[in-house]
C-alpha cells in the first residue's frame, strides 16, 4: 500500500503524523506533506508546489491519497483527475480534529472504505462510508473481487449487480471453486438466473445470460527465452498456451524464471503489461522444486544453465505447488509452463 497524506493545519499534521508512523510499521510506503501559511512550523516537509500538481503526481503514483482538512478541499484538488473506479485510486477526507474520516472514491475497487476502517480505528474517528451495500449490510461484489484478488470483467454489469443486491432480487453464483464461509443470502448456487456471478478461470464460459466473470488471480507462469527475446514474441506463445487451456490472460499473478533473467527487457516488459510480479531464483533454489512426474528435461539448456529445465522448475518454486497444469512447451526461443497456486472462495 502507498498512501500519500497532506494536512493544512497543525492539528491535521499530527493526525498524520500518528498514521504514518502506524502504516509504516506495518509495511507500507507512507508519506506525508503540509500545506499553509505557517506549515514550515508544524514538523512535517512543506509542499511547495501548487496542490493540484501534487495530486496529478499522486493520482498516478498511489494507491491511497488522505486529505486532513475540509472535504472541499479535497474535492476541488481531485476532479480534474477523476476517470474511472477501475483505475482511480482511493480517496480518504479526515477533518483537522479527527473526528470524522470519510470515504470519498473508490470505496470498492480501490479499497477506500477498508483503508477507512483501517485508519479511523489509528485516529480513534468515526469512518464515514456512504456506499449504499456497505450503508446496508449488503454484498458488495466490488470489494468482494478486491478483498479474493479477482479479475472483474465488467463494470456495467458490477453495477447492475449492485442494484440487483439492493433490490432484494436473488443473483446466480457459479464458481469452479471451492466455496468457504457462509454464502450471502443475496447469492444462490445455480446457474437458473437471469444474472449471475462466475467465479472461473475461464472468463469465455457464461453459465448466465448476463454473466459477471471473476477471475482468481492465481496462475503462475514459468518462463525460459533466449537472450534478447522480445515481449511480443514471449507473449504470442503465453497467449496460445493460456488459450489451450482456457485460462484467462487476466489471471496472471507470477512470472517466473532463472536469475540469468533477471534483466531480461522483454521478460520485464511482458511482466509490467500484466502487472505481473516477476520472481527469479538461483540455480540451487530451482534445482530443489519437485514436481509429479518428474521434469522434462533438455541437454541444451541444462549446458548453458545447469539446469534441464527452467520454466518447470520455476513455476512450480513460485507457485509453491509440485504439480504443473501445463508442462513445457516451447516456440520460438520461448519456453512456457504453467501452475496454479491453491485457491478456495472465501466469504
Amino acid at each position: 500500500m502507498k498512501l500519500a497524506i497532506i494536512a493544512f493545519t497543525r492539528a491535521g499534521c499530527r493526525h498524520g503524523e500518528k498514521i504514518r508512523e502506524v502504516m509504516d510499521s506495518r509495511g507500507n510506503s507512507c508519506g506525508i506533506c503540509a500545506k499553509g501559511r505557517e506549515a514550515a512550523s508544524w514538523g512535517v516537509p512543506v509542499l511547495e508546489e501548487p496542490l493540484r500538481e501534487w495530486t496529478k503526481r499522486q493520482f498516478a503514483s498511489q494507491d491511497a491519497l488522505l486529505f486532513i482538512g475540509a472535504a472541499g478541499i479535497a474535492v476541488r484538488a481531485i476532479a480534474p483527475f477523476v476517470e474511472s473506479k477501475a483505475s482511480d485510486p482511493a480517496v480518504l477526507c479526515m477533518d483537522e480534529q479527527g473526528r470524522f474520516l470519510i470515504s470519498l472514491l473508490s470505496g470498492h475497487l480501490g479499497g477506500a472504505n477498508e483503508l477507512t476502517r483501517e485508519l479511523a480505528a489509528i485516529c480513534g474517528s468515526i469512518p464515514v462510508i456512504t456506499t449504499a451495500t456497505d450503508a446496508g449490510g449488503r454484498f458488495s461484489v466490488d470489494s468482494f473481487a478486491r478483498k479474493e484478488n479477482l479479475y472483474l470483467d465488467n463494470l456495467k454489469l458490477a453495477k447492475r449487480i449492485s442494484a440487483q443486491v439492493l433490490e432484494k432480487r436473488p443473483l446466480g453464483l457459479y464458481s469452479d471453486f471451492e466455496l468457504s464461509g457462509q454464502v450471502p443470502v443475496e447469492l444462490a448456487l445455480g446457474t437458473n438466473k437471469e444474472l449471475g456471478i462466475s467465479i472461473s478461470l475461464d472468463d469465455s464460459y457464461n453459465p448466465f445470460p448476463m454473466t459477471l466473470h471473476l477471475v482468481p488471480r492465481i496462475t503462475v507462469l514459468g518462463i525460459g527465452c533466449k537472450k534478447g527475446t522480445s515481449k511480443e514474441q514471449i507473449e504470442a506463445l503465453v497467449k496460445k498456451v493460456m488459450a489451450q487451456n482456457q485460462i484467462s490472460m487476466h489471471s496472471i499473478r507470477r512470472v517466473a524464471s532463472i536469475d540469468l533473467k533477471k534483466e531480461e527487457p522483454g521478460l520485464l516488459e511482458f511482466c509490467e503489461a500484466y502487472t505481473a510480479e516477476f520472481l527469479t531464483y538461483s540455480r540451487e533454489e530451482l534445482e530443489g522444486a519437485a514436481c509429479e512426474g518428474g521434469f522434462l528435461e533438455s541437454a541444451f539448456v541444462k549446458e548453458i544453465t545447469g539446469l534441464g529445465n527452467i520454466c518447470e522448475r520455476s513455476a512450480l518454486k513460485a507457485s509453491g505447488r509440485t504439480k504443473l497444469l501445463q508442462r513445457k512447451t516451447a516456440e520460438n526461443g520461448v519456453t512456457v509452463a504453467i501452475a496454479l497456486e491453491e485457491y478456495v472462495v472465501r466469504f
